[in-house]
Formats: C-alpha cells, sequence, structure tokens
C-alpha cells in the first residue's frame, strides 16, 4: 500500500478530483482528515517541496455549527473566519506559497517546519476534507523589511502575511521581505531579492517597498539601489511596483508626526520622495503608503493610532499588530486595485 507521502505526491501531479480529495484524508464520521492534529486549532502538515499550491478546503461539520479561519506556514492568514451551520459544508480554493524557511527568508525568528502548514482556527474551527495540488500561477513577490515580512512570533505582524486573505485563489504571495532590511542589503543577500529575481518570470508582480532601515543611506544610492531592482524585475519579465514605507507612529508636542515617522533620515534625505523620483524615471507604479498610512494614523490620533502598532504591548511604534498589519495591507491592496495592479476580480 502506498505511503500517504506517495499519495500526496501523486495527487500533486494530476488534476483536482475527488479522488484526489479522498485519498489526501477526507474526514470520516465527523474526525479529522488524515496529516491533522488537535481540535482548535486544527493543525495540518503535508511533506511537499518548496513552491505554490492549490489548496481546496471543505470546511463545517455534519453534528455542529462551526467557525473556521485559515492560517498558513508562518501565522500568515490565508482565509478570514467563515461560518457554517450544523449540516453545512463549504468549499473554498486558497493558493499557497511554500518556502523553506516558512517565516523570514534568512530564517530570522525560526525556520519553522518544512512543507506546507496549515492551521484551522475560529471559534469553532472544523475542517471535512483537504487537497493540495502544486500549481504555477502569477506570483506576487514581496520585497521589504519587518513591516511587511512574514513574523513568526504574536503579537508581531507584517502587511504581507495579511495580504492572502484578501485574494481569491489564483494569485500567489511570495513573501520575501526580511526584518532589518535595507535597501541595500536586500539586494546583496541571496536569500532576498536575488532568490526573487531567480523566480520571476512574465506575469508576476514584485512589490518593493524599502526605507526604514535605510537610515544613513544618501539619495544617490537609495536612487541607484532602487533603479537596479526596478530593472532586474523587467528584465525577468516581471512587473515592479514601488511602495513607499508606513509611517512610524512617532508624534511631537503639538501632535504632529515628525520628519522620522516620514522617514526623513538621518543623512536628511527623503526617502519616500526619492521613491517617487525612481518612479517617475523609472514609469514604475507607485503605492505611497506613506501618504496613507500618514492620513490614517493621523486621523485616528495619538491614542487611537496605539492600536495599529505595538505601542502597547512593547513600546513600539514601528511594527505592527495584526490589526495594523491588516489596515496597511488594505490601504496597498486598495491602491494596487486602482492602479491596475491587481484586478478587482482578483480580490475577495
Amino acid at each position: 500500500m502506498p505511503t500517504l507521502s506517495a499519495v500526496l505526491r501523486s495527487a500533486l501531479a494530476v488534476t483536482l478530483a475527488s479522488g484526489a480529495l479522498t485519498a489526501l484524508g477526507a474526514a470520516q464520521a465527523g474526525a479529522a482528515p488524515a496529516n491533522c492534529s488537535g481540535t482548535g486549532p486544527i493543525t495540518c502538515r503535508y511533506d511537499v517541496a518548496p513552491g505554490h499550491y492549490d489548496v481546496t478546503v471543505r470546511l463545517g461539520s455534519s453534528s455542529r455549527a462551526a467557525n473556521t479561519g485559515i492560517t498558513a506556514e508562518a501565522r500568515r492568514r490565508v482565509l478570514a473566519a467563515v461560518d457554517t451551520g450544523a449540516g453545512q459544508l463549504v468549499d473554498r480554493v486558497l493558493t499557497v506559497n511554500v518556502r523553506n524557511p516558512e517565516g523570514q527568508p534568512t530564517g530570522q525568528g525560526g525556520t519553522g517546519t518544512p512543507g506546507l502548514t496549515l492551521v484551522f482556527d475560529g471559534r469553532a474551527p472544523a475542517v471535512d476534507a483537504i487537497t493540495v495540488k502544486q500549481v504555477r500561477p502569477p506570483a506576487l513577490f514581496l520585497v521589504g523589511d519587518s513591516t511587511v515580512c512574514d513574523q513568526p512570533v504574536a503579537p508581531y505582524a507584517g502587511w504581507g502575511q495579511a495580504l492572502p486573505a484578501r485574494l481569491r485563489e489564483g494569485l500567489s504571495v511570495a513573501n520575501y521581505a526580511d526584518s532589518g532590511e535595507s535597501s541595500g542589503s536586500v539586494l546583496s543577500n541571496s536569500a532576498l531579492f536575488p532568490a526573487v529575481r531567480s523566480q520571476t518570470r512574465a506575469g508576476d508582480t514584485v512589490m518593493i517597498q524599502v526605507g526604514h532601515n535605510d537610515k544613513q543611506t544618501s539619495a544617490t544610492a537609495f536612487r541607484d539601489n532602487l533603479t537596479r531592482m526596478v530593472r532586474d524585475v523587467r528584465a525577468a519579465g516581471g512587473a515592479p511596483v514601488l511602495i513607499t514605507p508606513p509611517v512610524r507612529r512617532l508624534f511631537d508636542s503639538s501632535g504632529r508626526l515628525t520628519g522620522t515617522a516620514w522617514h526623513i533620515n538621518g543623512v536628511g534625505v527623503n526617502l519616500p520622495a526619492e521613491m517617487k523620483t525612481v518612479a517617475r524615471s523609472q514609469g514604475t507604479p507607485l503605492i505611497d503608503l506613506t501618504a496613507m498610512s500618514a492620513a490614517l494614523v493621523q486621523q485616528l490620533g495619538v491614542t487611537g493610532s496605539q492600536n495599529l502598532f505595538l505601542t502597547r504591548e512593547k513600546g513600539d511604534n514601528t511594527h505592527f499588530s495584526e490589526y495594523g498589519a491588516a489596515s496597511m495591507a488594505n490601504l496597498v491592496l486598495n491602491d494596487a486595485i486602482r492602479l491596475g495592479v491587481i484586478r478587482s476580480t482578483q480580490v475577495r
């Protein structure tokens, strides 16, 4: 009798069908599918190689009401919680990128578990069946820093790990952002931009957000680094998109955001303005997350904006809470739709 791993690999090579669904472990008599453990949350692991996968899940229970959401890999939200009544089963298809290590590309915060990890959470999770099939759809690659990356440990969250929950199947988010990175370091580290460049092909989009850690970078060096990335993405057949960095939650005595909050760096360079210069010179779409996040932070005010960041938990006015990460992801996504970078039909 073939092992589950062998059955899985066979299923990856064929079109999704009811037979493959059963082979991968449809639930029997209300039990969780094979390869899964726990009841709340339910954790499922599959022995697959790095790549892109369509994951079809059947949520719900024949005997009880359920509320089920899904995260993949390192706390990457891929499905907001779905309510189902007793006896109600619903199918969802998710496109998930698998990378080793699964959190931050350099392994910061831990390397995770090889293969695909799915966690079914929510108030009362229930999953009836799961199928995994390898695909190569259009990919949305992310290059950036800790405000973007798949943060492996709560309460930290990057907006890149909140983005997949808003996207329909057929667009795979491959997050190659990493904590502490600047415009120069993402270029020089083989696990970061070079890894993205080597995988990029026609139909892919590469979103680039740097600036938080370019604290002493000159205007010339910053522009040169961005220009190189834009040209390299295009040379690989992809479509580059520049994203200015979100503001820090730093207010002056009058309640206005400081120059540091706006990313005026230690040598006086206005980093968002320099990024806009590159976007104009290269004819590249630009998402002004600096301006959009500033408007949101200022609207919420000194007190209300604490919920976006880890101000209360960590005294941290740079990194996001899960709520803040989701808010930033929504800003990015809405502007990407406006610019035509992402189609409205690709959004949940």
